[in-house]
């Protein structure tokens, strides 16, 4: 495997925004509903303001790709998206890829994942009421994300309520990618 810089061809913008539909349709489909969603995500990373790499196979074939960009003078990096071919999954491509980032300066990579479809007991409620109480009793309700990148390490660190309209809040995580002296 080799992770290089996104650059696109015809045919590695339509592998990723292939990958960005197929890995996300099953579980979240309101992510990327079409290929056209797709490829504006993969366009929108491209820009350049962002950073994207791809792991490609030693036949060039986009095995996962990661879109970033540096926020807090490089600090933080917002990740958005990661998404590896279902097949490779579990073989460290997602950590590989989020290697590139570390070693670019980032401390800390963040992520958004809305609930829009009321997966999590955050989703629904009025989340101005109590909100560090209803974050701390999170529940997942039909297969929300979130417990997803928890596995990967990344820990809840706030809410936007209503960012996706009244009820829809969008769940704030953050994973540590370099250990600091503090």
């Amino acid at each position: 495997m080799e992770i290089v810089e996104f650059r696109e061809t015809e045919t590695l913008g339509e592998q990723a925004a292939r990958l960005l539909f197929e890995g996300f349709k099953t579980h979240w489909p309101a992510s990327w509903p079409d290929m056209d969603a797709a490829r504006a995500e993969v366009q929108e990373c491209l820009a350049p303001e962002y950073i994207a790499l791809a792991a490609l196979s030693e036949e060039g074939a986009l095995l996962g790709w990661i879109g970033g960009r540096p926020e807090y003078d490089g600090h933080v990096w917002e990740l958005h998206p990661l998404v590896v071919a279902p097949a490779m999954q579990g073989r460290g491509i997602g950590r590989a890829l989020e290697a590139q980032v570390a070693e670019r300066g980032a401390l800390t990579l963040y992520l958004g994942t809305d609930d829009e479809d009321f997966m999590t007991s955050l989703g629904g409620v009025d989340l101005y009421d109590r909100p560090l109480e209803r974050i701390a009793a999170i529940r997942n309700l039909r297969g929300h994300p979130f417990e997803f990148y928890q596995k990967l390490g990344f820990i809840i660190t706030g809410v936007m309520p209503d960012a996706n309209g009244p009820g829809k809040p969008d769940i704030l995580m953050a994973k540590r990618v370099k250990i600091t002296n503090i």
